[in-house]
């Protein structure tokens, strides 16, 4: 690897193998603008290494900010060596370095640990065990309990409970269930209670239903309309109108990026499931905009505390102040009018009603 010297930089930047092959920017999504890449005196931290090495436990997240003043940047300056297979992938001991890219900061990557030769074949550490996005223990959980439909009328669709085994109004894990709804024998089912109604504060639109799941059941047959199961899983008591659901597909994009939107964004929190008002940093929230609004899983958005309310002195009328940016919050789950984000940064408590919108650009200081 060799080293360029440029006198109006106060210290070496290493140029790798990266430098002179095909450097390709990053754009996720048909359409993207691609926003003003940082500067060297501009987004990039004063203290940011020129190696990096890949630990177990790092997140892109993390990655991003010992790098950028603003990690939802990464994809600016992340280049992709065509010669690395995988290059969006990062494993445990890959080394991120920091090179000149035509005048401005560039991130390479340099195989480790992730691929080990070994004649006549190549070895290679299997795809869960690359770097994660964010940390997914923050929101597994919350996956398996959660979910949102965009039409409170399908719910007139949907199976739902209408009895337990022996005339039983609750049942649990190894009881038997009968559902009214036709169920395609197949994979497992989940049982569902309706939760939180999320409706947009400023016209009344309902953006969305939650489902809070109380139990898991298998079908054991269909007669007519009725659908018997049993219940193999129950986090609490099941009744007599919980709806039954194929499980959805719970599974994370591992490989999305942290960016900023394509589009203008402009929204707010609008609760935090489990009913908390007051959110910190890895908390889950639910946002009023989605799918139909340009978000994707990966996507950040600026929260700002609301301003406080005060009273004019001279005229009497209630005024708002201005309100101060607050926390950062990645969209992780979109649904078509509403999603579900995890807070990354929160440098104020954080409340339902605070403004999310798209990050501001060029801005150097955190």
């Amino acid at each position: 690897m060799s080293a360029r010297v440029n006198g109006g930089w106060s210290r070496t930047r290493r140029v790798g193998r990266l430098a002179v092959a095909l450097c390709t920017a990053l754009l996720l999504g048909s359409g993207a603008v691609m926003a003003q890449p940082p500067s060297w005196q501009q987004g990039l931290r004063g203290d940011a290494p020129e190696r990096y090495t890949v630990v177990r436990g790092d997140t892109l997240w993390d990655i991003s900010g010992r790098f950028l003043h603003h990690p939802w940047q990464w994809p600016e300056v992340w280049q992709v060596n065509p010669q690395i297979r995988n290059p969006h992938l990062i494993y445990p001991g890959d080394v991120i370095y920091l090179y000149d890219c035509n005048g401005r900061p560039c991130l390479g990557l340099e195989r480790g640990q992730g691929e080990v030769r070994l004649s006549p074949e190549v070895r290679r550490i299997p795809p869960r065990e690359a770097i994660e996005p964010i940390p997914l223990e923050a929101v597994q959980h919350f996956l398996r309990d959660h979910r949102v439909i965009d039409d409170p009328e399908a719910l007139e669709e949907l199976a739902y409970v209408v009895a337990g085994d022996d005339r039983r109004l609750i049942s649990g894990a190894g009881d038997r269930l009968y559902a009214r709804g036709h169920l395609e024998r197949g994979p497992r089912y989940g049982i569902y209670r309706i939760g939180e109604r999320y409706t947009d504060a400023a016209t009344g639109e309902l953006l969305g239903l939650e489902l809070e799941s109380v139990g898991q059941a298998r079908l054991e047959r269909q007669e007519g309309d009725i659908a018997v199961l049993e219940a193999l899983s129950a986090s609490q008591e099941i009744r007599n109108n919980d709806i039954v659901l194929p499980l959805e597909g719970r599974e994370l994009t591992r490989d999305f990026m942290p960016r900023a939107p394509d589009e203008a964004v402009d929204g707010q929190i609008l609760a935090v499931p489990g009913g908390v008002r007051f959110i910190g940093r890895l908390q889950v929230v639910a946002l009023d905009r989605g799918r139909r609004d340009g978000l994707a899983p990966g996507h950040v958005l600026q929260v700002e505390q609301l301003g406080e309310r005060v009273s004019d002195p001279r005229t009497g009328e209630t005024l708002r102040l201005p309100g101060t940016e607050a926390g950062l919050v990645m969209v992780f789950r979109p649904y078509r009018k509403m999603s579900y984000g995890l807070v990354m940064r929160a440098t104020r408590t954080l409340a339902v009603g605070d403004r999310v919108h798209s990050p501001a650009a060029g801005v150097a200081h955190r």
